[in-house]
């Protein structure tokens, strides 16, 4: 069995520690010793690291925990076998398992159940904390405390999701500017792309989509005269589509655990970036990265929160979407194109495959820092995206089953009135109001203000049918599990 040591120290060598200027925190290099085989450098490191303890270094014996079998690892094994969803961790799916172990026979992160339970007992006795070896616990204490590393955190972050996936070290470098706390980033079960992105697929007309029903789940978009469906089903299990509609370049991203579809324009000061999948987490989101600088994207935000490009004011443009039926988004735009199933991938595409073990529950697959309980956790809601708010507007999440009882419904909101129109589907709809209040809606779409003057609805705008020259346009909104959401912005006006 080889140790992290080992691995790790080689590669950390090739970077000049920010230590060598900060020699009241110890090197590294020593919390890697810490997981030596070697009895004798493993002690030496607990040595020094007690010596120089601080709290904030708790999180990179929990990083490097992860590598490592948990101290019940025969248990969970024969969980495992006899289909004990992650050997009892609440937050570990029979899939990230199974990826899991997949990755574990690089040598250099052969498990060892020892090496962990002396780590754990470290913590402890440093921290005063008599919490178990259960991570989750672990991250639950760190997160609640104030963001206080090592300042070479991010090499070791670099130096443990490096044992991975190598690439996942080019994201973590010295002195990396970030807006988001590196500690809350963590590996979700795959490596880079592991989660193939679909880049400009085929797609196919509405009449040639044999295999969707009419209740299969779409995400529609319109744009520039043309219309386009992404069945869930098929992007479920790719999570990341770079796509041309109307003449724009689009990346549409699907973060599966959080619920959420966002269709970002991908062209950032005159030139095309172009994103991935990372393999890491931030509050149970998945985080993108562009091949151009490895910084990492929020998938919700849509900018850069880790990396070179951080602090340059760069945030890709939302663009409307809606979730609806395959059949009422067929009805609405017959012109409709659809994905082809045919993307040049084996996946079982067949509705509700994916993830149907984790959608079919209100259990998380990750743990966030704080739940919020006036939804379940994955009750959907529908976030609403201001292009220019007033001044300290807070996020806004309006309940979907709300919408559901509400299919017109008035609002004031970052100093606009904004009024959502929703489906019998469940399709929601996002406009300006302007001055005109609204009375009711048809059950032909169309929209009749008080003055009892008629409005149709399309993907752009409310139209006026008294006079095409007036317009109410469209809002970009999008859906999101509860849970995900407030995970982001704990600051959100919930509308329910």
């Amino acid at each position: 069995m080889f140790a992290i040591a080992v691995a790790a120290s080689a590669l950390l060598t090739i970077q000049a520690p920010a230590t060598a200027q900060t020699p009241s925190h110890p090197d590294i290099r020593v919390f890697f010793e810490a997981t030596s085989t070697d009895a004798q450098v493993a002690d030496a490191a607990f040595e020094e690291l007690a010596a120089h303890w601080r709290d904030g270094y708790a999180i990179i014996l929990v990083d490097l925990a992860t590598l490592l079998a948990p101290s019940d690892y025969g248990r969970r094994q024969r969980d495992a076998g006899s289909g004990i969803a992650g050997g009892g961790d609440p937050f570990e799916t029979a899939d990230v398992r199974r990826t899991r172990e997949a990755l574990r026979p690089i040598p250099s992160v052969d498990p060892s159940s020892l090496i962990r339970r002396r780590l754990i007992g470290f913590l402890a006795e440093q921290t005063g904390r008599n919490l178990p070896d259960d991570l989750n616990l672990w991250r639950d204490w760190i997160w609640a405390n104030d963001f206080e590393p090592h300042p070479d955190y991010a090499l070791v972050k670099g130096g443990v999701y490096g044992l991975i996936d190598e690439r996942m070290r080019g994201f973590f470098r010295a002195n990396v500017p970030a807006t988001i706390r590196l500690d809350e980033i963590v590996w979700g079960g795959v490596g880079v792309n592991g989660i193939p992105p679909l880049d400009h697929p085929a797609h196919i007309e509405a009449s040639e989509a044999a295999y969707l029903n009419d209740d299969h789940i779409v995400f529609g978009i319109a744009l520039g005269g043309e219309a386009r469906a992404y069945p869930r089903r098929i992007i479920a299990w790719h999570e990341l589509v770079r796509d041309g509609i109307g003449g724009l370049e689009l990346t549409i991203v699907y973060c599966t655990l959080c619920g959420t579809v966002i269709p970002y324009g991908s062209e950032v000061g005159g030139r095309l970036v172009t994103l991935g999948t990372s393999g890491l987490l931030y509050r149970s989101n998945k985080l993108m990265f562009d091949d151009a600088t490895k910084s990492l994207w929020s998938t919700l935000v849509g900018a850069p929160v880790v990396g070179p490009l951080v602090g340059h004011g760069i945030e890709l443009e939302v663009y409307p979407v809606v979730t609806t039926t395959w059949g009422e988004w067929r009805a609405a735009h017959p012109n409709t194109k659809v994905l082809s199933i045919d993307t040049g991938y084996e996946r079982d595409y067949s509705e509700g495959a994916a993830y149907r073990d984790y959608f079919g529950t209100d259990r998380l697959m990750f743990q966030v820092p704080e739940l919020d309980d006036r939804l379940k956790n994955k009750a959907e809601i529908l976030a609403i995206r201001l292009p220019d708010p007033s001044p300290g507007t807070p996020p806004l999440a309006i309940a979907a089953a709300f919408l559901d009882d509400h299919p017109l419904h008035e609002l004031e909101y970052g100093g606009s009135r904004l009024v959502v129109v929703t489906t019998p589907d469940g399709a929601n709809r996002v406009f300006e109001s302007a001055d005109v209040d609204f009375d009711r809606l048809l059950d032909d779409g169309v929209i009749v203000d008080t003055s009892g003057r008629r409005w149709r609805v399309s993907e752009d705008a409310l139209v006026a049918e008294f006079d095409d020259g007036l317009r109410l346009s469209r809002v970009p909104a999008h859906r999101a599990f509860w849970f995900g959401w407030y995970a982001q912005f704990p600051d959100t006006r919930l509308i329910k």
